[in-house]
């Protein structure tokens, strides 16, 4: 089931030759030409996995060779956004910090020449760039040679081909703040993209999601691995969520209503936490809304979710046994600072606590750092993800072919957290005592009873911060939360190596926005960034 997205790779390579430079109105070249591959349906869902692929690959070739463009580090979309949303917080340290270009993002004092910075710009842009292309080609016009059923596929696979546009413009208004903005409508070869607010970003993405919201499948009739109605409204809640960030606007209502929509499709907690993470997650349908799906076969990259379950493993300085985790070798460069332990209840020595999210290896490493962060005695392990099927056997080689482990872009529990904090925020459309339920839902799950409930009145703003660090730790969404809270760059909350202090310290809120790499700016005069 997961794989059947993937298993027309091969053709959709076949079709299309991608390169791209660093203006954006350089668009994927064809061979043969255009007109001679959107021939047929099956052209066309080629050509639409490629954009779905390329969030979790960077090349047509095992582990990104015959790459899709040139950039600093030469690794996929989903390595670059985990580690811009990762790697700055207390959910990561990070061991190879010189040898992987990483002072910038792991001290907070990066600026527009920082080469991770430039490559997740460039990716997400190429992204754009695959989807707006396959959009030119499936005008109402170009459609129209197609039957009534074709044409009904079709205009599925241009609203999901929409989606996965919005979702990377979501990513690059998030990241960048005010940015270059360009559709399926503008010339290809003579056109200088404008900078967009973030405001105006938002709105775009906003009628977007809305405007082909009936075009994608309903939830319950989604191919595993596409996007269905489900990820747009997770898409619309998070962006809601976020709203006052981007745009100076509260929408907690807005976010309310698209989460009861989630809610009302059917969706329903994994009673097994871990199984979230495992490479069998592909039966987790129940909970995920939309993943990134991930193959040892036709996906095999170094980036993705073969960083995070390798990344977190122990090599042999550790005590870690990577097979554990279905790791053939541990790469060992990942662990967290100590502050996510302790919102679970970890102090110096403990070993378990009683919340079965609490996934780390603690034999062998120390709680707090009491040196440099490439110190790999210090830092417990995370080991929430792995490579292990439900089974207990190992899906695949790690050491040739990568993981078989999907990202979930989306889950129920997110969605459940999300309406929570946005009634506590003041939002309408659920209430209170709905909010507590969903609330202790994820925490039932997590303590295996109701041991771990809380009351109405310890359901605070605050404490949503630390609940989402403990359900969506590793899942790409602490820098957001951070900053949604005041407590990203602030020296309201610190943790051990923010700003580059052992003890923490607060930075220049300018750090709650990555500058738009100078390259780009040297291309486009139509660009600036305001702060560096």
């Amino acid at each position: 089931m997961k794989n059947t997205i993937f298993n027309i790779m091969v053709a959709a390579c076949a079709l299309m030759l991608a390169s791209c430079v660093n203006d954006l109105d350089v668009y994927p070249k064809t061979t043969p030409p255009a007109k001679d591959v959107y021939t047929s349906v099956e052209n066309y869902n080629a050509v639409l996995a490629k954009c779905y692929a390329s969030f979790v690959i960077a090349g047509q070739e095992l582990g990104g060779g015959n790459a899709d463009l040139s950039s600093n580090s030469g690794y996929d979309y989903m390595r670059c956004y985990i580690n811009m949303q990762e790697v700055p917080t207390e959910e990561c340290a990070y061991t190879w910090i010189e040898s992987n270009k990483m002072t910038g993002l792991t001290y907070m004092s990066w600026d527009a020449d920082d080469a991770w910075v430039a490559d997740t710009y460039y990716r997400i842009y190429y992204t754009i760039s695959l989807c707006n292309e396959f959009l030119r080609n499936a005008s109402d016009e170009a459609l129209s040679r197609f039957s009534d059923e074709e044409q009904q596929t079709l205009r599925r696979y241009r609203a999901e081909a929409r989606f996965l546009r919005a979702l990377a413009y979501y990513h690059a208004m998030d990241l960048y703040g005010n940015i270059p903005f360009v559709t399926e409508k503008d010339t290809v070869g003579t056109y200088t993209p404008p900078r967009h607010t973030r405001a105006q970003i938002f709105e775009y993405i906003e009628s977007e999601l809305t405007t082909i919201e009936e075009e994608l499948s309903e939830p319950s009739a989604c191919e595993y691995g596409r996007a269905s109605q489900g990820a747009a409204w997770a898409l619309l809640a998070r962006m809601y969520l976020n709203a006052e960030v981007y745009t100076s606007t509260p929408r907690y209502t807005d976010c309310i209503t698209y989460c009861n929509k989630i809610i009302g499709a059917g969706y329903s907690l994994e009673p097994d936490y871990a199984k979230l993470f495992n490479a069998d997650n592909d039966k987790r349908t129940n909970e995920i809304i939309f993943p990134l799906v991930v193959d040892s076969r036709y996906t095999v990259s170094w980036g993705a979710t073969t960083y995070i379950v390798c990344g977190l493993a122990g090599d042999n300085d550790s005590t870690q046994n990577p097979s554990d985790y279905g790791v053939t070798s541990g790469w060992g460069m990942f662990r967290v600072r100590g502050e996510l332990p302790m919102k679970f209840g970890y102090t110096e020595g403990t070993v378990s606590v009683p919340d079965k999210r609490a996934m780390f290896h603690t034999d062998g490493q120390s709680l707090m750092f009491s040196s440099s962060l490439d110190d790999k005695k210090n830092g417990y392990f995370a080991t929430k993800w792995s490579n292990l099927k439900d089974d207990g056997t190992q899906a695949s080689n790690t050491a040739s072919y990568g993981v078989d482990t999907d990202f979930p872009m989306f889950r129920l529990a997110d969605v459940y957290l999300m309406l929570a904090e946005s009634v506590v925020r003041g939002g309408t459309g659920a209430t209170t005592d709905e909010a507590l339920g969903y609330v202790n839902l994820v925490r039932q799950r997590a303590y295996g009873d109701n041991s771990g409930d809380i009351t109405a009145d310890e359901m605070t703003v605050d404490f949503f911060l630390d609940e989402r660090a403990r359900e969506l730790y590793w899942e790409c969404v602490r820098r957001t939360d951070l900053i949604r809270f005041g407590k990203f760059t602030s020296d309201a909350y610190v943790w051990q190596w923010k700003g580059n202090s052992i003890d923490g310290r607060g930075v220049d809120s300018k750090y709650n926005l990555y500058p738009i790499p100078s390259t780009e700016i040297s291309a486009n005069p139509n660009l600036y960034n305001e702060n560096y």
